[in-house]
């Protein structure tokens, strides 16, 4: 049975378990949450996960949420990126959903999708720091190896590039950090590799279009 995983284009959350389903082969299909149109804030919405948001794993009457539950569940069904230390595996995922992702999608998303009037400038100049503090980490930890959590990639590495790829700014620069720089070419060169706003529907492409139309 396919499995279904709602998502959208700018959550990198999303993007973590979209990407590991694409690189593995995994049967699945996207449905579009339009999280700007306050879809997770509805009771059907939040029905189906009460935490609110997205992704959310639905396969077989199976429903799972946290992109760091269904990366696990992944790797364990299809014996793929877990090649690796488990402890260690571990410790990035927890370490992404903490100091990595958590500050970085909030950071992004602060300094790119809400009006610039209500852009509170004291939290996104503090949240700056701590995601400046968080990449020395992650740099410092690539110095050497080409992996997070072993000598092949996985779901370390597939949780922790989650918001690394996308276009806009939020204080990362790729130039800046050149170990990371390479890790993520590594990923990027992971056959069958997709950019997120080419993996997940409702990306900001898909909405000037409609505008366009």
């Amino acid at each position: 049975m396919t499995a279904k995983l709602h998502c959208f284009g700018e959550s990198g959350h999303s993007y973590k378990v979209a990407l590991m389903m694409q690189l593995t082969g995994y049967d699945w299909q996207p449905v579009f949450v339009d999280f700007f149109g306050g879809a997770t804030r509805s009771p059907e919405y939040r029905a189906l996960n009460d935490m609110a948001e997205a992704p959310v794993f639905i396969e077989n009457g199976e429903m799972l949420t946290q992109s760091g539950v269904i990366l696990l569940h992944l790797a364990e069904q299809t014996g793929q990126f877990s090649d690796g230390d488990p402890n260690e595996i571990l410790r990035w995922l927890f370490w992404d959903n903490h100091k990595g992702s958590g500050q970085f999608g909030t950071l992004r998303f602060l300094m790119n999708f809400l009006p610039p009037e209500k852009r509170p400038a004291e939290v996104i100049a503090f949240l700056q720091g701590r995601v400046r503090a968080a990449l020395k980490t992650l740099d410092a930890h690539l110095d050497g190896r080409d992996w997070l959590a072993g000598d092949q990639p996985t779901i370390a590495d597939l949780s922790c590039c989650g918001y690394l790829f996308y276009s806009e700014p939020f204080g990362f620069d790729r130039a800046e950090w050149p170990h990371i720089d390479g890790w993520l070419s590594r990923i990027a060169a992971l056959p069958g590799w997709k950019h997120p706003y080419d993996l997940m529907p409702g990306n900001p492409a898909d909405r000037a279009a409609k505008e366009d139309a």
